[in-house]
């Protein structure tokens, strides 16, 4: 039941039982962690062998970083920590409050590819393996695809601005080309957003259509989709550490070869990440629980419309998820 049915209940005025709610039913006044919550708070019991690190927008857009215990499954027990901004030396401190027997206990933290939540692994849980998310991996290369197709659908969209001028000046009326499928240039390029980050093999029939113009008429986008599906196939193909490790040269070497701007860089970015990137082939960890977790915080700020006093609402973060 929401406070606003708690309060028509008893006959109170929303904003009178929020404030009796806060200040004498809820412990907020009494909590422990009261003086310094807008800063960090600290649930050390919470902690666990495998763990997630991860941002968040608590409010006016403000990042705090969050570590939480996967065994908590997103209830109850899963947060550790909250910490204001994204400093690696500010997180590092405040995890250090948490004795270094229990932080001796994590074996393996997964995050996305910020070097910032790297050192702070790596200072705070000494004997962690850290694996770098998977699905930060696909994305950087899913953007590199992205790039590719985004630059020829500028140069499409200068190319109709000019035959439109042109035709305006010669008092034409502008017809543009139609594919087969009944796309002009630049529509082929906007309506393959979607299917490039899918496998071929879950297109409908008409992406399936367009994707056979659209590879045919830019070869370019062609050869970034299969960089981008080799990458996917990796992942999903290799079973140990080993083989992966042996295996990436492979798709390091085609990006070397398909000389692809937008590639080289993902690539380049890849190899620096290379050693916590598979360790991912140890359990096969990611940091969806994070992502989850993150969802959560967000959907509960919606649900009390907002955030007026930022250290009662992770308070109440803190009841639901410590």
């Amino acid at each position: 039941m929401s406070l606003a049915s708690i309060a028509l209940t008893h006959c109170l005025p929303v904003k009178e039982f929020e404030k009796q709610y806060k200040d004498h039913l809820s412990g907020f006044r009494k909590w422990d962690q009261k003086d310094h919550a807008d800063k960090w708070i600290l649930f050390e019991k919470n902690i666990g062998e495998n763990l997630s690190i991860d941002e968040v927008a608590v409010t006016n857009g403000e990042l705090y970083t969050i570590v939480t215990n996967k065994a908590g499954k997103g209830g109850q027990g899963s947060l550790i920590a909250i910490v204001e901004g994204v400093k690696a030396a500010d997180i590092i401190a405040v995890l250090s409050k948490i004795p270094k027997e229990k932080r001796d206990v994590v074996k393996e933290v997964t995050l996305d590819m910020s070097n910032a939540m790297d050192a702070i692994i790596r200072a705070s849980f000494k004997n962690a393996d850290i694996v770098t998310d998977r699905f930060h991996v696909q994305q950087l290369v899913s953007d590199a695809l992205q790039e590719v197709r985004g630059g020829l659908r500028r140069a499409a969209l200068k190319e109709e601005t000019e035959a439109i001028l042109l035709a305006k000046k010669e008092k034409k009326i502008y017809q543009p080309k139609l594919f087969e499928n009944g796309d002009t240039k630049k529509q082929l390029l906007a309506r393959s957003f979607h299917l490039l980050f899918k496998a071929s093999s879950k297109w409908t029939e008409k992406q399936q259509k367009r994707a056979a113009i659209l590879f045919r008429e830019f070869p370019a986008i062609d050869e970034a989709y299969k960089l981008s599906m080799m990458l996917r196939a990796w992942y999903e193909h290799n079973t140990n550490k080993e083989d992966a490790k042996q295996n990436i040269q492979n798709w390091y070497q085609k990006v070397e070869e398909k000389k692809i701007a937008s590639f080289l860089v993902a690539a380049h970015s890849i190899q620096a990440h290379e050693d916590t990137i598979l360790n991912y082939f140890n359990h096969r960890s990611t940091n969806a629980s994070a992502e989850s977790f993150n969802a959560k915080l967000k959907g509960f700020r919606a649900l009390v419309r907002g955030v007026r006093d930022i250290k009662f609402f992770l308070f109440r973060v803190g009841r639901i998820y410590g």
